[in-house]
């Protein structure tokens, strides 16, 4: 070999060498970089990082791929259950990066400027974590073709100019972020290679700029939940590649465009929740379509025809629009046809037979319209269904026997309708049925006893029709049953004395059939029962002593044939007109009944005794009677006040002495009465005015425990619960729309809390007693303002949250300003800390803002306070009381509400008077938001921080929109039925 050649290749040894050593130290200097990511995010339990160790090669550790040349150049950490802070000065130290994913974690913290050093990156995910503050402006990123930024908690303004240098942008997915309002940028129009877009509810206003249609290679269109206005743009019909176009919950106006039908790829649109009017012409075309739904629009006309001829079609929802004609006959007969609702149109025509001809179909939803004819036969064997609606139409005939019994089925709703026939035996078969509801038809025959298989009823209405023959005592074994409905029928026989094993019954109406016999005691052992009305029957005997126990709202056994006394505690004046009608019936209280006496010779006898002692003795009662009267009261007052040992415990720091607080206890200073004690005005020497409760502690039978009580278990001489439960929420809370809990002071007997005093009483008093005042809107604003922060804090600001269980408008007080203070936390409840989804098992409340899922299942959980707050809000918007003779029957502010809204001129009227016509739309958004808390589902209730969000941007003279804030994804879940759940 000569010398030369072995010259050359010593030189390429050395070159080889020199090489492998600049790749050596570039890789030691990636792993170093790699590592900080595993440092930075060491906090996290995920076995991704088991492999990230110095001594394995880089290439090989999991999430990493290197390039040809051995350097770093994807990064792919997404779904990893990571937590902490993004290194991005070190990653940004790999300078051959072309991919960083890192979407679906709990990442946090801030992305920082750091990240523009990552220049040659082509695909960034950060979606789907917990980051906050604002996103720099990351213009240097000018190669990527992939940025996935969604859901990730940013707020502020995002860099739109940004995006100048990106024009090579496929996908931008910002959506779910709570940037700041803007009108639709126009650098996004700009980016002509994009095929999929996602900016839905991340605050983008004005109208949908006409170069939308410059996007031709678009797929994927998502602009939902945002503040839009105006038309949809002619343009938008450039868009012929579009899949999937999102363009619901805005304040969209005009009709469908022309030539939308050239979408002919369209496979989902969904533009409902907006103002768009006019006719669905234009979606003759669409044939593609898997999923539509316009619902909450005022479209008009005649559903298309050819949609009955769409293959594909599995989705239809286009309810609360102002529809005509008939549907499509061969409607869903193409394919897996799965969920239908048109509900508050006006439809005529009959049900579409074959939707459920493959068996797929889950949900047929059709209530208030006009339509006719027969429930066809076909659905009788679709053993998918899981609701089954269609109440408030002109439908006739005979139920299909086997629709009773669908094994899937959980709610049957056929009310006011004119079907006949009977409640066929394969009800026994609906082993998931929940609520069945038939009212309002002319349906007969008997209750059949096989309606006991169909355990998981937890609703009866079979009200008003003509059913007839004995109540099956197998209704009893129903222990899910929280409301029966059976008045206005033929029923007759007894009242089911198993209806006492019911034990989650809260709701029995029974009035206007033909009962007979005794009303039994065992109802009394229904301690969650609240309404019970067997009034208008036949019933005999007395009324049963057990039924004292119970806490009625509604109590009505009138025009039947009992006799005997009213037992004491029923005799009162909540109850007046509860026992009319009942000849036999005495009572020793209510005046226009007679008197009750005894038949024993024994007790005349000792009547005629008293009488003479009585004139014998009178002078000498008269004479000492108010001295006797006094010095009892008095010796009563010391016994159970100044000579108990009384234990103080201050939550502030004090300016008063137990002596003065004691000493105001007594009459003269007696402001209110409640449940659990009285409440008594202080006006200490200062001039301080204080709010003092005074709670007597009962013993085991409910009795004011004193001293001279028979001695009982330790159980059993606990201070009440209503105490305890009030101490325990107020010591700890301190929030400025949340009454303030000075101290406690408790003794044996009973125990005084001594709250700040309120001097504008309750907003019950001010909208609704004697003590009306005139409140402006503004007022009424600020007031729903305050009273929602106060419940988002013991929602969501305390350690454990803490359930209210019975917000209503007298708890809320008023100070001198107006301004709120949530209070009386009697029945309040602090939420286990391991306890992060299961409800408190409690029957708690009052009439009309109780939350209908107590009907169901007695559990209470936030949304139920949400509830209740969604009522408060319609007192404050329509001046009116939660509960008012001229709802009807059984019906609350709520259903009113529900049913006013048909005309923009009757969602006016429900406005009070009282409110200036300036200030009547700015009260409508309010009422929005109240019918979004008192949503039927407690899942589609917002919670009380989206709440306070909303009413902020409902606030006086400030043009906003309502916007609910979704959990993620693109795709909006359980609001198909929002309004006809309310029905």
């Amino acid at each position: 070999m000569s010398a030369p050649n072995i010259s050359r290749r010593t030189t390429h040894l050395f070159s080889l060498i020199s090489l492998l050593s600049l790749i050596a130290g570039v890789n030691s200097d990636e792993i170093q970089s790699v590592l900080a990511i595993k440092t930075a995010l060491q906090n996290s339990n995920a076995k991704v990082f088991d492999s990230w160790e110095s001594n394995n090669p880089l290439c090989s550790f999991k999430g990493i791929t290197c390039n040809a040349a051995g350097s770093v150049q994807q990064i792919d950490l997404s779904s990893q259950y990571l937590t902490g802070s993004i290194p991005f000065d070190s990653i940004c130290q790999l300078k051959s990066l072309e991919k960083l994913s890192l979407g679906k974690n709990s990442l946090h913290g801030r992305v920082t400027e750091d990240i523009n050093s990552c220049v040659n990156l082509k695909y960034l995910d950060l979606g789907n974590n917990f980051f906050s503050g604002s996103i720099p402006d990351i213009s240097s990123l000018s190669g990527l073709e992939y940025l996935y930024m969604n859901n990730s908690g940013f707020s502020g303004t995002f860099p739109w100019s940004s995006l100048q240098n990106m024009t090579g942008l496929i996908a931008l997915s910002l959506g779910d972020n709570s940037f700041d309002l803007t009108p639709f940028p126009n650098e996004v129009a700009k980016l002509s290679k994009l095929n999929w877009l996602y900016l839905s509810n991340c605050s983008i206003g004005g109208e949908i700029p006409a170069e939308i249609g410059n996007l031709t290679e678009l797929i994927n269109l998502e602009l939902s939940s945002n503040k839009l206005t105006g038309e949809i743009p002619l343009e938008i019909s450039k868009l012929t590649k579009l899949w999937q176009l999102e363009l619901y919950d805005n304040q969209l106006t005009g009709t469908l465009p022309v030539g939308l039908g050239q979408l002919v790829n369209l496979e989902y649109f969904d533009a409902s929740t907006n103002y768009l009017e006019g006719t669905l012409s234009e979606l003759r075309f669409l044939s593609n379509l898997v999923s539509l739904q316009l619902f909450e629009n005022n479209f008009s006309g005649d559903v298309p025809e050819e949609l009955g001829d769409f293959k594909k079609l599995v989705n239809l929802s286009l309810y609360t629009n102002r529809l005509t004609g008939s549907l499509p006959l061969k409607l869903g007969s193409w394919s897996d046809f799965d969920f239908i609702d048109v509900s508050e149109n006006f439809l005529t025509g009959s049900i579409p037979p074959d939707m459920c001809k493959n068996g797929k179909m889950t949900e047929l939803l059709m209530l208030q319209n006009r339509l006719t004819g027969e429930i066809p036969a076909s659905y009788a064997y679709c053993a998918t269904l899981t609701r089954f609606r269609v109440s408030n139409n002109s439908l006739t005939g005979t139920v299909p026997s086997g629709l009773w019994g669908l094994p899937k089925v959980n709610i049957i709703d056929l009310a006011v309708n004119g079907f006949e026939g009977p409640i066929t035996s394969q009800i026994g078969a609906a082993k998931s049925l929940a609520q069945l509801f038939v009212a309002s038809n002319r349906l007969s025959g008997e209750l059949p006893p096989e309606i006991s298989g169909a355990s998981s009823l937890v609703s009866i209405d079979l009200s008003s029709n003509l059913f007839s023959g004995k109540l099956p005592a197998e209704i009893g074994s129903l222990n899910q049953l929280g409301n029966l409905h059976l008045e206005n029928n033929l029923f007759s026989g007894e009242v089911p004395a198993s209806l006492g094993s019911c034990n989650a019954m809260s709701d029995i109406n029974m009035a206007n059939n033909s009962l007979s016999g005794k009303i039994p005691a065992s109802l009394g052992s229904l301690q969650t029962l609240n309404s019970l009305d067997l009034s208008r029957n036949q019933l005999s005997g007395p009324i049963p002593v057990s039924l004292t126990s119970l806490r009625f709202s509604i109590l009505d056994l009138s025009h039947n044939r009992l006799t005997g006394p009213i037992p004491p505690a029923l005799s009162i004046e909540a109850y007046n007109g509860s026992f009319a009608g009942n000849d036999g019936l005495c009572s020793q209280n209510i005046k226009y009944f007679q008197r009750c006496s005894s038949d024993s010779r024994r007790s005349r006898d000792l009547h005629t005794l008293i009488a003479c002692f009585a004139i014998g003795s009178f002078v000498l009662l008269v004479s000492l009677a108010c001295f006797f009267y006094l010095k009892k009261s008095q010796t009563e007052h010391d016994r159970s006040l100044k000579e108990d040992s009384w234990d103080v415990k201050s939550f502030h720091v004090l300016s008063f002495s137990e002596d003065e607080i004691l000493d105001s206890i007594k009459e003269d200073n007696l402001i209110g009465k409640g449940g659990s004690g009285n409440v008594y005005k202080v006006e200490l020497d200062n001039g301080v005015e204080l709010a003092v409760k005074h709670i007597w502690n009962l013993d085991s039978g409910g009795r004011k425990k004193t001293r001279s009580s028979t001695p009982m278990l330790a159980k059993d001489t606990q201070k009440s619960r209503e105490f305890d439960a009030e101490v325990q929420t107020l010591s700890s809370i301190r929030h400025v729309n949340v009454v303030k809990l000075y101290c406690s002071i408790t003794s044996e007997d009973s125990s005084l809390l001594v709250y700040e005093y309120l001097p504008n009483g309750s907003l019950w008093d001010r909208l609704h007693t004697c003590r009306k005042m005139a409140l402006d809107w503004d007022t009424r604003y600020e007031i729903a303002v305050g009273a929602a922060k106060g419940l988002e804090y013991l929602h969501h600001g305390c350690g454990q949250p803490v359930l209210h269980r019975d917000v209503k408008s007298s708890n809320i007080l008023l100070d001198e300003y107006l301004k709120p203070r949530i209070a009386d936390f009697g029945l309040a409840k602090i939420v286990p800390a391991n306890v992060t989804k299961d409800s408190t098992h409690v029957i708690a409340g009052t009439h009309g803002y109780i939350a209908p899922e107590y009907g169901y299942t007695y559990k209470v959980n936030e949304k139920s306070d949400v509830y209740s707050f969604g009522v408060v809000l319609m007192e404050l918007v329509s001046g009116r009381k939660p509960i008012e003779p001229e709802y009807g029957n059984n019906k609350d502010i709520v259903s009113w509400v529900c049913s006013q809204l048909k005309t923009k001129e009757t969602v006016l009227s429900m406005v009070d008077t009282s409110i200036a016509e300036s200030f009547r739309e700015e009260a409508i958004k309010v009422l929005k938001i109240a019918i979004l808390c008192t949503a039927r589902l407690p899942t589609l209730r917002p919670t009380m921080r989206t709440v306070v969000k909303l009413l902020e941007e409902a606030e006086p003279c400030k043009l906003v929109g309502i916007i609910v804030t979704k959990d993620g994804g693109s795709k909006k879940e359980g609001l198909k039925e929002k309004n006809t759940d309310l029905i």
